[in-house]
């Protein structure tokens, strides 16, 4: 056995992530689409994603034997997008602890195809007018096509409940299905001057610029891959100028203003979005999403 050492420990720690990464890697997209329903953001979706993995790995230890993974990381996915719902105050009309088991089976209700066609196309920020426990049903079942006994068996609750949540999502999201979708307005004056100036000299490759926009103690978090603060965030910009053709431009996503990113000249749409928090005119804070190409599938992103 390797003699304990700090560096073992780190290295061993570095490499037991990376595995885990690896085996759930395919489930991630699906959990993001729960996640960003459940919350009615692509980016809050991706935190309880983030969450619900950096949990299931800590309980990892405790684990005789790993659970079955689908339905185990989504019952974490489901409890840890629940407390997201409650910390920011969301609406939570009909609680999921509401559904009574012996809620009567409802009337039929349209097809399947016809109910996932809908469920699909449906903004974000219509899951999260929805009761909680409709929510929860409609996505799993008509967004991600479970069958109604893996969503009993995933919310703790019986098939006649699971029926009923179901039939009354699928109701509510019809009657919203003709109304205005709203839209957190983008600020009049457009583009904020250090986003602006950030994609400009980005695009220029001029890296000594973009680094004098930083504030001394700023944050990076590369989604999924690393976190850096500090000077230690220069070399995040030294890996980004060994692609030469890479592209960025202002935009929106979700009311919130974003940088898209173009890996390609003349790609018709981003592949990813960059996300940055300034404070009296300084970077404080860069949120890169480069690792998560799943981010911007289904999202409207619209270039300022």
């Amino acid at each position: 056995m390797p003699e304990v050492t700090a560096d073992w420990l780190l290295e061993s720690q570095l490499e037991g992530r990376r595995r885990f990464l690896e085996l759930v890697a395919g489930l991630r997209p699906e959990l993001h689409r729960y996640c960003a329903r459940m919350t009615g953001s692509t980016a809050d979706g991706e935190d309880i994603v983030q969450d619900t993995l950096a949990r299931a790995y800590y309980l990892l230890p405790e684990m005789t034997e790993l659970p079955p993974l689908r339905p185990w990381l989504f019952r974490i996915a489901h409890n840890r997008a629940l407390d997201h719902l409650k910390r920011y105050e969301a609406r939570m009309s009909e609680p999921l602890e509401g559904i009574q088991d012996s809620a009567r089976d409802p009337a039929p209700d349209p097809g399947d195809a016809i109910a996932h066609e809908q469920a699909v196309v449906a903004a974000l920020s219509r899951f999260v007018e929805l009761a909680p426990a409709q929510r929860s049903c409609v996505i799993l079942k008509d967004v991600l096509g479970c069958s109604l006994e893996e969503i009993g068996a995933l919310l703790q609750l019986t098939l006649p409940a699971v029926k009923a949540s179901l039939h009354r999502g699928r109701l509510r999201l019809r009657e919203l299905a003709g109304a205005p979708v709203p839209v957190a307005a983008a600020p009049l004056q457009g583009t904020s001057p250090v986003v602006a100036r950030f994609v400009a000299l980005f695009n220029e490759r001029n890296w000594d610029g973009v680094r004098a926009l930083l504030a001394e103690d700023v944050e990076l978090d590369v989604v999924s891959r690393a976190q850096r603060a500090g000077p230690a965030v220069n070399d995040y910009f030294t890996n980004y100028a060994r692609i030469p053709n890479w592209s960025l431009a202002p935009a929106w996503l979700e009311g919130r203003e974003v940088i898209a990113v173009f890996r390609a000249s003349g790609e018709a749409r981003p592949g990813y979005f960059i996300d940055l928090t300034v404070r009296d005119g300084k970077i404080r804070f860069i949120r890169d999403f480069y690792h998560v190409p799943y981010i911007l599938q289904e999202a409207e992103i619209v270039l300022a």
